[in-house]
């Protein structure tokens, strides 16, 4: 497949998606762009949120995690399962009740506006990163395997990916997102069956030849229990995901701004229950496609592509769809899953960030309704120009596999997030208010430092995700010692 044939293609997509935009994009007003008039179904938006869970980081990154992890993801994809429960029957009650438009004006009416603008700002800087993550991955497979070969500069790359995701949602906002993450999301998993089945075919293999084969016994181990000390231990990487779950997609804007267009709480915590059911199973085939494709490089000694100068498993799956000889169709499967995966979080998130901005910052809502559209859209070009700016940082700095990199970013952004709503849940008390930043500012500085120990000084033993439930606990400490005498009614999800 030529540079100019995924072009074309990319551009075939785009004006697809310029046409849901047009149809779900008329009425250009901030209640659609937020809310989208609440009327989304249920199954919907819980088909599109796989989509947009996954990304393009699990599209390329997870595969490429095996040869490194085996099947051990999984022990972290248990943990967001009962994660996602956690969401749908203890959150989700609170953020209806209160018909919040951003889920963080909770923290405002629990504690006070310094509590409300702590908690939109870990939010703001964490989807930043999180959304930069995803397009940095998609925007390294297009520079490798097509912008490379005509010398165009990656901070062009760059640009082009942010413009075409503004264009098809400056004016639909939330309500486009829902019917286009919908698209996107059957794209992806169209292209990871294909893709094993036309790999398992040209090692002349059935499925069931593929599961009973010694080769993938060498990748499948999923439970790492021997050795607690060790990062991947099931226990630890088990309460990271739950943890996980709760903040990336219970406590954050993102993810819960599409829940909360359903028609009822009822209907949100149905999409949440089965999408968090097909998440598990839709994990594990990108883990079989992983040690499909090692298993198949070896056979027809493909190497790993270099970027930069050393090794990057995130572009092996690129790689074997578009050069390896497997045919036409699988290489526009994958550049149509690759483009659908990393835009179906990428545009969600871009979403997101400036009803965040608006909302939490802005305070749209209370300026005069002739200049809240202009505003909105201002502040979406902006959101825009930073998204841009992150990713050509990342290109400099990131010097791991994308899905683990994001991962730990969470550990860090998250945990301030999970620390002031469990407080608020759990507790009677009020706090004095103006210092909830402050706290929140010195549980991430202590996770910091604690993740830079040696584990040679910890007797061996490997920090990991359960950084993150560790960085929530130490600001439920703080918000404890700086709490008022004086209770108020905890808000429980009943």
């Amino acid at each position: 497949m030529t540079s100019g044939h995924i072009l074309l293609l990319i551009g075939a997509y785009f004006l697809l998606l310029l046409l849901i935009s047009y149809f779900t994009g008329k009425n250009d007003s901030n209640a659609d762009f937020f809310k989208a008039g609440k009327k989304s179904p249920w199954y919907l938006v819980a088909f599109g949120m796989v989509g947009t869970s996954l990304s393009g980081v699990t599209f390329i990154s997870v595969p490429g995690w095996v040869e490194g992890a085996q099947f051990g993801y999984m022990q972290v994809v248990f943990g967001y399962l009962v994660g996602y429960f956690v969401i749908a029957y203890v959150l989700m009650p609170i953020y209806y009740r209160f018909n919040v438009t951003s889920i963080y004006e909770y923290l405002e009416q629990r504690f006070g506006i310094v509590s409300y603008k702590t908690g939109a700002f870990f939010f703001f800087i964490s989807r930043v990163l999180g959304a930069s993550f995803r397009l940095f991955l998609v925007a390294i497979v297009l520079q490798q395997f097509v912008f490379d070969a005509w010398g165009v500069p990656f901070e062009v790359t760059v640009v082009l990916s942010i413009v075409l995701i503004w264009i098809y949602t400056f004016k639909g906002g939330i309500r486009t997102i829902v019917w286009t993450d919908t698209l996107q999301t059957l794209f992806m998993l169209l292209a990871v069956g294909l893709s094993i089945y036309f790999i398992t075919d040209k090692l002349s293999w059935s499925m069931g030849d593929f599961f009973a084969s010694d080769e993938l016994k060498a990748y499948q181990r999923i439970i790492f229990m021997d050795d607690f000390l060790a990062r991947n231990h099931f226990i630890k990487s088990f309460i990271g995901g739950l943890f996980i779950a709760i903040c990336m997609t219970g406590l954050d804007q993102d993810m819960m701004q599409k829940n909360l267009t359903c028609k009822s709480l009822k209907d949100a915590q149905k999409n949440m229950i089965s999408f968090s059911i097909v998440l598990v199973f839709v994990n594990f085939i990108f883990l079989l496609l992983g040690a499909l494709l090692f298993i198949y490089a070896a056979k027809f000694n493909i190497v790993t592509p270099l970027m930069d100068g050393s090794a990057k498993t995130d572009l092996l799956f690129p790689e074997i769809a578009l050069n390896s000889g497997l045919g036409l169709t699988v290489a526009i499967t994958f550049m149509l899953g690759l483009i659908a995966a990393a835009y179906s979080s990428a545009d969600s998130a871009l979403t997101a960030l400036t009803t965040s901005f608006c909302i939490d910052f802005m305070n749209i809502e209370k300026r005069p309704a002739t200049s809240q559209k202009k505003l909105r859209k201002q502040v979406h070009i902006g959101m825009s120009l930073l998204l841009v700016v992150v990713i050509i940082i990342f290109k400099y700095v990131l010097n791991r596999n994308a899905i683990d990199g994001l991962l730990t970013v969470a550990t860090y952004t998250y945990g301030p997030l999970l620390g002031l709503f469990a407080f608020g849940i759990f507790t009677k008390h009020s706090i004095k208010d103006k210092y909830a930043w402050l706290i929140a500012l010195i549980a991430v500085i202590l996770i910091y430092g604690i993740a830079q120990i040696p584990s040679d000084y910890l007797g061996g033993y490997v920090v990991g995700y359960e950084l993150l439930p560790l960085n929530g606990l130490l600001t439920f400490i703080g918000l404890w010692l700086i709490r008022n005498k004086k209770t108020t009614k905890p808000v429980s999800p009943s």
